[in-house]
């Protein structure tokens, strides 16, 4: 399989992922950059998530006890359904930190999931929510999941992902202490609940996300990380104004920009995107935040 592409290609695949086109013009643009042996199935098959790749944790890992679960969002769409995972060796006494982590544009696809059984494994209580619950769930597959989304309330979807959050801190087997991390679009959720929550978040790890509005950020007090790719230019650009607002809020905070990385680093799904280096220092980095601040 191609790893190494051109940049314009990356760029093509975000565009696209992110609705700026039609699976139709995705693959005409990919079918300009087949030339030599670079044919356009071996660039789909590096830009197309593949999950089975990309699994660290299986569904069936003895170490977790994971479970489906259904968490009521009376102000959103009714109620949100998501994997909820917890390290299987915790006593059932046992009350650990919570992370909510949240998904890209697509719904809870299964590499979402693994990062929340992943999390799980750092002694966690996780729980990755689908907003894709109200239109019948992620549907399998990252195309017709982002048709979905686009037909979501999204202000809805925002109040699932605040009621999902809450009914983690407030699990009877949590230390009542919740942190939130997610990707993309997740990002972006993950900033606007250290907004909406306030004290009631102790930490948020965005990666490559939207930043909150500036006269928002004194509402922040949950301890932020911040991970952006060097060659996702208009996420860092923004990164400075929002890096400035919080050290005049006096929110705890730190921000990193990986070099070589674009948006969706992290994501080893996804081959063509991923980038080793960066996210495994990411990820050190985001499990060291929240044994940290989740405490």
């Amino acid at each position: 399989m191609v790893q190494q592409l051109p940049k314009p290609l990356i760029d093509l695949y975000n565009v696209y992922i992110h609705g700026g086109m039609s699976r139709r013009e995705f693959m005409e643009g990919i079918e300009k950059f087949a030339v030599g042996g670079l044919t356009v199935a071996a660039i789909s098959g590096a830009l197309m998530p593949n999950y089975a790749l990309g699994e660290v944790v299986p569904k069936n890992d003895s170490r977790l006890k994971i479970e489906t679960v259904t968490v009521p969002s009376p102000q959103g769409n009714t109620n949100i359904k998501g994997q909820f995972a917890r390290p299987a060796s915790a006593a059932a006494t046992a009350k650990l930190p919570g992370i909510l982590v949240v998904h890209e544009n697509r719904g809870l696809n299964p590499h979402i999931e693994d990062i929340g059984r992943r999390l799980a494994l750092e002694g966690f209580n996780t729980f990755a929510p689908d907003g894709l619950t109200s239109v019948g769930g992620y549907p399998g597959d990252d195309e017709k999941g982002g048709q979905l989304f686009g037909t979501v309330n999204g202000p809805k979807m925002q109040e699932d992902f605040f009621a999902a959050a809450t009914w983690l801190k407030a699990r009877p087997d949590g230390n009542g202490k919740v942190g939130v991390t997610g990707f993309c679009f997740g990002g972006g959720v993950s900033n606007n609940l250290a907004v909406r929550m306030g004290a009631d978040l102790a930490a948020a790890v965005p990666f490559y996300g939207q930043a909150p509005q500036a006269a928002d950020v004194p509402k922040i007090k949950a301890a932020v990380l911040v991970h952006h790719g060097a060659t996702d230019t208009r996420l860092v650009n923004a990164w400075p104004a929002y890096d400035e607002a919080m050290k005049a809020a006096g929110v705890t905070h730190e921000g990193y920009i990986y070099e070589g990385a674009g948006h969706g680093f992290n994501n080893d799904a996804t081959a063509a995107r991923y980038n080793e280096a960066a996210s495994k220092l990411a990820m050190q980095r985001t499990i060291a935040w929240f044994k940290k601040y989740l405490a």
